[in-house]
């Protein structure tokens, strides 16, 4: 099959290809919301769990959902670098009980959670447990946090695209937008607008591929060499790559000013949607993972042991 990217439809008859084009949309939203508000990792390892399920579904490919890790991987690991530096953790000869984080000058060294006392223990301090460069439990709960929170979205985004197609993307978020009419808002301006920017995505992409080969038949080396010659290398390939857009650009707005485009006209619709049963399906899905973060977001409702332990907004 094709590769899956961000923007590019992929022609295939799958469960996910076949969903209703606003509840795609919509659930991409609301997925991406309930990963950022998700405190628990096994709340957040379930709703990776589903999300994967139907990326596999929609692309009918495993490899290419491992393949996705390598963005995410990349950006946990410079956090991890980052957070080394900023997040301090407890302090092992302080004779006094641990005391909650808005009591304590050390922030990062505790905190408190549905009664349990989390405490940031350090594991690895090169320079001494005094120093600002440490390997802590919260820095390596920051780092897997955000590493699942970015494949999520990378993955959630990903369905979207590849599973729907731009024409009916354009009609699903000027739907949404539709109440915005009422104060004169120019939804189908703004829904173009969107559409275009999500067709040109894999378009940039695979000119970014071709520009990197022709300069590399050139004697230009990308992954080789000092930051100076990566830096001009660089510089190679983002001229051209915009140049190249604009290209494409004018090219298309001739294209719309041919045939016809008016921004301000008046939209017909001649395709039609319906919801099947596959949509009501999905829709359970959805208001079973909302209703699970909900529950588990209320300090007064008890969860297992195991599942506290997995708090990680700390």
């Amino acid at each position: 099959m094709s590769k899956a990217i961000i923007g590019k439809y992929v022609n295939l008859d799958t469960f996910v290809h076949k969903l209703y084009p606003r509840l795609k949309f919509m659930a991409n939203i609301l997925f991406i919301i309930l990963f950022f508000i998700a405190d628990h990792f096994v709340t957040l390892s379930i709703l990776i769990a589903i999300i994967a399920i139907m990326y596999v579904i929609a692309t009918k490919s495993f490899l290419s959902l491992l393949k996705k890790l390598k963005t995410p991987l990349y950006i946990a690991l410079f956090i991890l670098i980052v957070n080394m530096l900023t997040i301090k953790g407890a302090q092992q000869d302080l004779n006094i009980p641990y005391v909650p984080i808005a009591g304590e000058s050390n922030v990062d060294s505790y905190v408190f959670h549905r009664g349990q006392t989390i405490i940031n223990d350090i594991y690895w301090a090169p320079f001494g447990e005094t120093k600002t460069f440490q390997l802590t439990k919260f820095t390596i709960i920051r780092t897997v946090s955000i590493f699942f929170r970015i494949y999520g979205v990378i993955l959630t985004t990903t369905i979207l695209t590849i599973s729907t197609k731009p024409v009916f993307l354009t009609k699903a978020i000027n739907d949404i937008l539709y109440p915005l009419k009422l104060i004169k808002f120019p939804t189908e301006i703004i829904t173009m607008i969107i559409s275009i920017a999500l067709r040109f995505i894999p378009t940039l992409l695979d000119e970014a591929t071709r520009i990197m080969k022709a300069q590399a038949s050139r004697g230009i080396d990308f992954k080789h060499g000092k930051l100076k010659d990566k830096t001009k290398a660089f510089v190679v390939l983002i001229v051209p790559l915009f140049v190249a857009s604009f290209s494409k650009a004018n090219d298309l707005a001739d294209a719309m000013t041919a045939r016809g485009y008016e921004p301000y006209a008046k939209r017909s619709v001649y395709r039609e949607l319906s919801i099947s049963w596959r949509d009501i399906l999905v829709t359970f899905v959805i208001l079973g993972c909302v209703a699970m973060v909900i529950v588990c977001q209320i300090q007064s409702i008890s969860l297992p042991n195991w599942w506290v332990q997995s708090f990680q907004r700390v």
